[in-house]
């Protein structure tokens, strides 16, 4: 199963293209959207989605996720390796929650904004090698001819260690996450009982 996010919307052939080029490579993957109405270049959006969405897919799942707005610099294509589905896209930042449901507390006490470490069980690739790319390679569309093609490869069972060089540390954005103070829980106490009983 091929899994597609992106911030590319639907009045556009992008999205469609991207399926295109991965069902000519293998015609049997089935592919499902997750969604393309991501705002535009909002990583944070697109982590959080990824990052509440990704285990109601089965294990084996390939998600391509495209919100991009680094493409054509120097930010590395990867690929994820994790436990609960494979993830292909640009390294900023935008597999982070994924990443972090695999650490210890689910992330909640990772560091912040920077670069990241993988947890056990998980591995990442730059994908590097062209013999999985789409050619020639555009500049501003690494979504149909690095994702979209390294992905179907993938689905035909490539080994993601014949996709690149493996890699440590990824971008790391993590969602913030809520915390509530004593003296916060007792105020939203007070505010939810009865004026005749405070």
């Amino acid at each position: 199963m091929l899994v597609f996010t992106t911030d590319f919307g639907l009045s556009d052939p992008y999205a469609g293209v991207m399926r295109g080029v991965a069902l000519a490579i293998n015609p049997a993957a089935r592919c499902v959207d997750l969604t393309h109405q991501i705002a535009p270049q909002n990583i944070a959006q697109g982590c959080f989605i990824l990052g509440v969405s990704f285990r109601y897919f089965p294990s084996d799942a390939i998600h391509i996720a495209v919100v991009d707005p680094g493409v054509g610099t120097a930010r590395r294509p990867l690929l994820l390796d994790t436990p609960h589905g494979q993830f292909v896209g640009p390294d900023n930042g935008l597999f982070s929650d994924v990443l972090a449901a695999f650490m210890e507390g689910g992330g909640a006490l990772a560091p912040g904004p920077g670069e990241s470490g993988l947890p056990p069980g998980v591995a990442a690739w730059q994908l590097t090698n062209p013999a999985y790319w789409r050619h020639p390679v555009s500049r501003t569309f690494h979504g149909r001819d690095i994702f979209a093609p390294a992905a179907a490869h993938l689905s035909l069972g490539a080994a993601p260690s014949d996709m690149g060089e493996p890699v440590e540390r990824i971008v790391w954005r993590p969602t913030p996450r809520p915390a509530i103070q004593p003296a916060d829980l007792i105020v939203w106490l007070r505010s939810r009982l009865r004026p005749e009983i405070r």
